[in-house]
Formats: C-alpha cells, structure tokens, sequence
C-alpha cells in the first residue's frame, strides 16, 4: 500500500513536471500593454487616432523657401467623437509650441534653419502661435476640424538645408 502511495505522488510529479515544462516550451514571448487618457470635462471626445499625429512636410527645397517662400500645405486633422452639443456649438483650436526667431511661426530644431513652420485652419487663415484659431460650428455626433501646416523661409537668404522637427501641442475651447 505504501508503495502504491509512493507510485501515486512521483506519478503525479512527473506530470507536474512535464506540464511545467510544456507550458515554458510554448511560451512565444510576451510584452507589455500601455494604456493612457484623460477624462474632460467637454461636450466632445477627442479621438485617439488625432490626440499624437505625425505631420510630414516633406523634402521642401531650400530655392523654394528664399524670399518669404512657402511650401506646399500639408492637411491634417482632429476628429471629434460623440459630440453631445447641450451647452456649446463651437469650438476654437489655440496651438503651443516655440516660437521662431521674430516670428509667430512654429519655429523649427535640427539641422536646418532659415525657415518656420506656419499652421492654417480649415480655410487657409493663419493661426498665430497661442492664439485661438476661428471658432468652427460643430454639430451632436462626429465632427473633424481641419488644418494646414506649410514651411515659410524666414525671408533671409540664408536657408540651410538639413533636417527639423517641431512640436506643436493643441488646446480645445467650447463656445
């Protein structure tokens, strides 16, 4: 009888054992999820897909940009979600960010120089660094507001060519 017990426990060991080691042996590797938000106290969600965008302006040529020259308008957009219009129908966009050198353009870091980056609204209109944009109509539901961004040469003749980046952050006001 004790031997029975005995065969029993290493038995069920060895399965243990094996389980164990069939469980590692399958393990086709792992990570990690990250999750972030914030809840606002506004009629309209902000979708996740516009909260942190990438805006690609291109390989601009520098011969473009002399005189005050521009480049060509890239859009992008924020997408309002769920808009539950009760208290306000309109929304103004204020965009932050540094400043270029005498001037109320999105300045640019990097390599390159000589140049800013100017952000318009939907209609082509400037929109002053820290000043809020035209305020847009917005209706109960889903709602896009539509941007512009552009490089403008500081209108010296000393534009360097290399690589920029820039940060511009955005701030929603209900009306």
């Amino acid at each position: 009888m004790k031997l029975n017990k005995l065969v029993l426990v290493l038995g069920m060991g060895a399965a243990m054992a094996m389980g164990a080691a069939n469980a590692a042996g399958t393990n086709g590797g792992q990570g990690t999820v990250n999750f972030k938000g914030s809840i606002v106290d506004a009629p309209c969600s902000i979708s996740g897909n516009t909260t942190d965008q990438t805006v690609d302006l291109g390989a601009v040529s520098s011969a473009s940009l002399d005189n005050a020259g521009t480049s060509t308008p890239k859009t992008f957009q924020i997408d309002l979600q769920g808009c539950a219009l009760k208290t306000a129908n309109a929304v103004t966009t204020t965009f932050t960010g540094t400043a270029a050198k005498d001037s109320d353009n999105l300045g640019i870091v990097g390599t390159a120089s000589g140049a800013s980056i100017v952000l318009a609204d939907g209609a082509g209109q400037k929109i002053k660094l820290g000043t809020p944009s035209q305020a847009q109509k917005l209706t109960d539901g889903n709602n896009t507001l539509r941007f512009s961004a552009y490089l403008q040469g500081d209108g010296s003749s000393s534009i360097t060519p290399g690589d920029f980046t820039s940060v511009a952050d955005f701030m929603l006001s209900y009306q």
